[in-house]
């Protein structure tokens, strides 16, 4: 089996079929993690933002068969933006007002909810670029040496000097720059891959 996920295309063909359970479970994977992600920064707690996830995916189950690509403008992820806006605003409009979250009021936040390039649809596609790297991540991870992805990760999310790098791992600082931006051209490779083939 590759280590490649499978292309986006062939994925929404087979969710398609509501009875491919296979299918469903890796669209699942790939989304929910964007969805309740979006939700909790939006406020919501834990349970009402898995919630949502369950609701936008069986929003998309019902509406899949329909849905084709005419443009540029009919991505796939484009859609599913609006699908979980219109979720999450729907939820939010059956919320008691005191439950609003971060001291901003009910109207505010329906107010913001309802303009289409709204705060909420920068959060999804922040969630969703994320999800994008999580996913290369879990490629480039094995592509490389244990100590050359500990290096990455030690420069790029500790935010180690290079030299700090280097002395920590026993290395010369040429091999950690060199480490460093192997992976991080391969990950760039990899999210402009699954880009290239979203729908």
């Amino acid at each position: 089996m590759s280590n490649y996920p499978e292309t986006q295309h062939s994925l929404l063909v087979r969710i398609r079929d509501s009875g491919n359970r296979e299918a469903w479970e890796q669209f699942a994977e790939l989304y929910r993690p964007v969805i309740v992600r979006t939700a909790k920064a939006r406020g919501l707690q834990e349970a009402d933002a898995l919630d949502l996830a369950q609701q936008v995916l069986m929003a998309v189950a019902l509406a899949i068969r329909d849905w084709e690509r005419r443009d540029e403008g009919t991505r796939f992820r484009h859609w599913l933006k609006r699908v979980t806006r219109n979720a999450l605003l729907n939820m939010l409009t059956r919320r008691p007002v005191g439950r609003a979250v971060g001291g901003s009021s009910m109207q505010e936040w329906l107010l913001d909810m309802s303009e289409p390039d709204g705060e909420i649809t920068a959060v999804i596609e922040t969630e969703y670029r994320r999800e994008m790297y999580l996913r290369a991540a879990q490629i480039v991870r094995r592509e490389f040496h244990a100590e050359s992805w500990q290096a990455f990760e030690m420069s790029v999310f500790q935010e180690m000097s290079i030299e700090e790098v280097a002395t920590s791992l026993a290395k010369s600082v040429g091999a950690i720059y060199t480490a460093r931006s192997r992976i991080m051209f391969r990950l760039r490779q990899l999210i402009t891959e699954f880009e290239e083939q979203e729908l």
